[in-house]
C-alpha cells in the first residue's frame, strides 16, 4: 500500500545499508549529497541499521562513502553506538542477555547440515552469523527447534536465501530501534525506515512507523509487510531511498545523475581495465542534442503504433506484410505489454490511452481458463492463441500481469485490477498449470515464448525470470486490492521460484543446505564449476550453457540477480562483446549449423541463421534494457555512451532514418526487421528516463 505522505514531520530516519544505501556507488553518492545539503536544524536524526557490526559499518563514513550518522545499530539489532558520545550503549546488553549462551548457540548450529560460519568481522557476543544456502522454511524451523529444546531463547533471521543470524530473542533491527527511540524520547510515528530484505521487516512493523521499500527489495520483505502501509519506490537501492525521502517530504531537491557519476579513475581496478578503450566522460552538447532528437523521434515511432485496440507490433502504415508476416498487424501480448511497461514514465495522454487499450484488448480476449492470446488481430479483432507450429505463447500471460501491476502502481489507477479481478486469477491459474511437477519452475514447450522460432524448451531462463516477477506482481496486485493473505501466498511462492532459478541456472560448487537437488540430472552443471552468468536452458536430460543476454539482463531488472552476481554477468557479457557492433546481441555465442543445438527449421524464412533474429541478432529493445542494466550497476558514463550508440542504431533504417527497426544483423549491424517497431522505441524512451537523458533531465544539466 502507498498512502499519502503523513503530515507528521520525520524526526528520525533509520535505514539498512547493503542492498538499500549500498550497491550502486553513484546512487550512494546522490544520497550523501542530498542528505548533507539539508540544514542541520531541519535534518532528522540519521541511524544506520544493519547486519554489519559497528566497527565494520563505520568505515563507510570514515572513507567518505556515506554521510555521518547520529547512531549506528549494528549486528542485526545487537549493538547501538552513539556517534556524538563516541561510545557503545552497553545498557542494551541487559535487554539481550536473557536466555542467551553464545558458546552453546555456536556448538548446536555448527552441527546443522550445510551451515558455514561467516567471517569473524560479522560475529560478536550477541550475534552468531552463518551462511546457509537455499534453506527451506522447514530447515530453519528445525534448527530453531534444536536450539530452543536446550533452553536457549533465540531468534533466527534468515534473508537473501543465504544469510542466517542466530540472535537473542529480544534482538532485531526493529527491537533495537524501538529501544533507541524510547531512550531518546522520539515517538515512533515520527520515525521513517528503509530496507530491502526480510531482516528489515521488524523495523517496518513497529507501530506508527512509516517505511520505504526500494524497488530491488526481495519478496520476503513485501510478504512481511503486506498489511503495513509503506511507500514502494519504483527505483532501486539509494535512488529508491531518495525517492521515498522525497515522497515523505524529507528531501525536496535531488542531485543529478551527471553530477554524481563515478569516473573511471574512481572505479574498482577490474572495471577500469574492463572499460579500457571505451570513450567515457560527460556527454558533449552535440551528444545531448542528438539524444534529444532521438527521444523526439522515438515518440514519433511509438505513436505510429497506436491503434484503436492498443499498440501494434510495428507501424501498419510503414510495413508491407505478406504471408506469415500478416500477424504483425496485431496487438501482441508480449510486445504490447513491454511497450506499456516501458512507456509509463512518458507523460502523454495519447500514449496513456493506448496503454489502457492494449491491456483491455488482451484481457478481454483471455479464454475462460486463463490463456492470454499471443496476439489480437487489429483488422478484425480475432485473437490468436498459438504461434509457429500452433504452439501456445506462455510468456503472453506473464508479461500482461507484469505490465498491469506496473501500470496500476505508476498511475494509481486500479480500475483495471477490479474490473478484471476474476480473469487475473484465472491467468495465474493457467500459468501455474505449466509447472506440471510443482517444483516452482514452468515447463515451456519448444518455441513457446518470444524465441518462437528457436529450439529451447522445458526450463528456460527468460520464462522463469518472468514467472518469478509475475508472482511478485500478482501478489502486489492483491495487496493493492486489500487481499493480504492471498497476496502473502504469492509473494512467498515467488521466493521459492527465485531460489530455484539461482540454484538451477547459476551453477556452483557450494554445498546445498536442503540435501540432494530435486533435478539430479542437472547436477551435470557442476562440471561447469562456478559460472559467470545464468545458463540459458535446463532440461531433465541436458542443459544449454550459452549466455542468454536478454535473460540475464531481465534477471537483474526483475530482481532475481543481486548486484554482485549482476556485475559478474556484466563483466562476462561486456568482455565477449555482446554490445558489438551495436547494443545488443540476444545470445552469445550463436548456434552454428552442425552444433548439437542446431535445428533444421532455423532456415525457415532465413530468420535464425547465425547472427540473425533470435540466433545472435541485435535487438534495440534489449539494448534499451542493457543501458538500464549498466546504469543500475553504477556506471552512469558507460550507460550514457551505450545510449548514444543505441540511438545511432535506431537512426539506421532500411528505407528511412530513425526507423527504430526491429532487429539488426549481429555482424554487419544493418537493420533487417520491421520498421518503427513499438518496443524498440518504447525501450529507448525508458532508458532515456532512467539515465536522465530525457528532455526534462537534459535541460536541467
Amino acid at each position: 500500500m502507498s498512502p499519502a505522505p503523513d503530515p507528521q514531520p520525520v524526526r528520525l530516519f533509520s535505514t539498512d545499508l547493503d542492498g538499500t544505501l549500498l550497491g550502486n556507488p553513484e546512487a550512494t553518492q546522490r544520497f550523501k549529497a542530498a542528505w548533507t545539503a539539508l540544514s542541520p536544524e531541519a535534518r532528522p536524526l540519521l541511524v544506520y541499521n544493519t547486519g554489519r557490526l559497528v566497527d565494520d559499518l563505520r568505515r563507510f563514513v570514515d572513507d567518505g562513502t556515506l554521510p555521518p550518522a547520529d547512531f549506528y545499530i549494528g549486528g542485526v539489532g545487537t549493538q547501538v553506538f552513539d556517534v556524538r558520545a563516541g561510545r557503545m550503549l552497553a545498557e542494551l546488553n541487559d535487554h539481550l542477555a536473557d536466555g542467551w549462551d553464545l558458546a552453546r548457540v555456536r556448538e548446536i548450529t555448527a552441527r546443522f547440515p550445510g551451515v558455514r560460519p561467516q567471517p569473524d568481522e560479522f560475529q560478536h557476543e550477541f550475534k552468531s552469523s552463518w551462511f546457509l544456502d537455499r534453506a527451506s522454511p522447514a530447515a530453519i524451523r528445525e534448527l530453531k527447534r534444536q536450539l530452543t529444546d536446550t533452553g536457549l531463547k533465540v531468534k533466527l533471521v534468515y534473508s537473501s536465501g543465504r544469510d542466517l543470524d542466530v540472535l537473542p530473542r529480544n534482538a532485531t533491527k526493529g527491537g533495537a530501534l524501538s529501544w533507541l527511540c524510547a531512550r531518546l524520547g522520539v515517538p515512533l510515528d515520527t520515525v521513517l525506515v528503509a530496507g530491502d530484505t526480510g531482516n528489515d521487516a521488524s523495523m517496518f512493523r513497529l507501530p506508527g512507523v512509516r517505511g520505504i521499500i526500494v524497488e530491488n527489495a526481495l519478496p520476503e520483505l513485501f510478504e512481511a509487510t503486506v498489511d503495513v502501509p509503506t511507500y514502494s519506490s519504483r527505483q532501486i537501492l539509494a535512488d529508491g531511498v531518495l525517492d521515498g525521502l522525497c515522497h515523505y517530504g524529507v528531501v525536496c531537491v535531488l542531485p543529478t545523475k551527471e553530477k554524481t557519476r563515478v569516473k573511471r579513475a574512481d572505479m574498482a581496478p577490474g572495471f577500469q581495465m574492463l572499460f579500457t578503450g571505451t570513450k567515457l566522460g560527460s556527454l558533449t552538447d552535440k551528444e545531448k542534442a542528438f539524444l534529444a532528437t532521438a527521444y523526439e523521434q522515438a515518440l514519433v515511432a511509438l505513436k505510429k503504433n497506436i491503434t484503436p485496440l492498443g499498440f501494434s507490433a510495428c507501424s501498419l502504415a510503414d510495413n508491407t506484410v505478406t504471408g506469415t508476416d500478416a500477424n504483425y498487424r496485431s496487438v501482441w501480448a508480449r510486445d504490447g505489454a513491454i511497450t506499456v511497461w516501458s512507456t509509463l514514465q512518458v507523460d502523454d495522454e495519447e500514449v496513456r490511452a493506448a496503454q489502457i487499450a492494449t491491456l483491455e484488448t488482451l484481457l478481454n480476449a483471455t479464454t475462460p481458463n486463463g490463456q492470454v492470446p499471443a496476439n489480437v488481430r487489429i483488422d478484425d479483432g480475432v485473437p490468436d492463441y498459438s504461434g509457429v507450429g500452433s504452439i501456445a505463447s506462455i510468456d503472453s500471460g506473464l508479461w500482461v500481469i507484469i505490465a498491469l501491476y506496473n501500470h496500476a502502481h505508476r498511475t494509481g489507477d486500479h480500475s483495471l485490477l477490479y474490473r478484471h479481478a476474476d480473469r487475473l486469477q484465472t491467468i495465474m491459474n493457467w500459468l501455474s498449470a505449466q509447472d506440471s511437477n510443482n517444483d516452482g519452475l514452468l515447463e515451456i514447450p519448444e518455441g513457446g515464448d518470444w524465441t518462437d522460432l528457436f529450439g529451447r524448451s522445458y526450463n528456460i531462463l527468460y520464462d522463469e525470470v518472468l514467472w518469478f516477477r509475475a508472482n511478485v506482481c500478482y501478489g502486489r496486485i492483491l495487496e493493492l486490492m486489500g487481499q493480504f493473505d492471498r497476496a502473502a501466498d504469492y509473494l512467498r511462492w515467488s521466493q521459492k521460484i527465485r531460489g530455484r532459478i539461482l540454484d538451477v541456472f547459476w551453477p556452483t560448487t557450494a554445498p546445498d543446505a536442503n540435501g540432494p537437488r530435486a533435478n539430479r540430472f542437472a547436477d551435470r552443471q557442476s562440471g561447469l564449476g562456478d559460472t559467470q552468468y545464468l545458463l540459458a536452458e535446463i532440461t531433465p536430460f541436458a542443459f544449454n550453457w550459452r549466455c542468454d543476454t536478454y535473460g540475464n539482463i531481465l534477471a537483474f531488472l526483475m530482481n532475481v540477480l543481486d548486484v554482485d552476481r549482476a556485475r559478474t554477468a556484466f563483466r562476462f557479457m561486456w568482455g565477449v562483446g555482446v554490445n558489438q557492433p551495436w547494443p545488443v546481441a540476444n545470445l552469445y555465442p550463436v548456434v552454428q549449423a552442425g552444433d548439437p543445438d542446431w535445428r533444421a527449421y532455423y532456415t525457415v524464412n532465413l530468420l535464425n541463421l547465425p547472427h540473425h533474429y533470435h540466433n545472435g541478432g541485435l535487438w534495440p529493445f534489449i539494448g534499451g534494457m542493457w543501458v538500464r542494466f549498466i546504469h543500475r550497476l553504477g556506471f552512469h558514463e558507460v550507460a550514457c555512451r551505450e545510449l548514444v550508440r543505441l540511438a545511432e542504431l535506431n537512426k539506421l533504417g532500411r528505407n528511412h532514418e530513425w526507423e527504430f527497426n526491429e532487429w539488426a544483423h549481429g555482424q554487419t549491424g544493418r537493420p533487417m526487421g520491421k520498421a518503427f517497431q513499438a518496443w524498440s522505441a518504447a525501450s529507448f524512451l525508458r532508458a532515456c528516463h532512467e539515465v536522465g537523458a530525457d528532455p526534462k533531465s537534459l535541460a536541467d544539466t
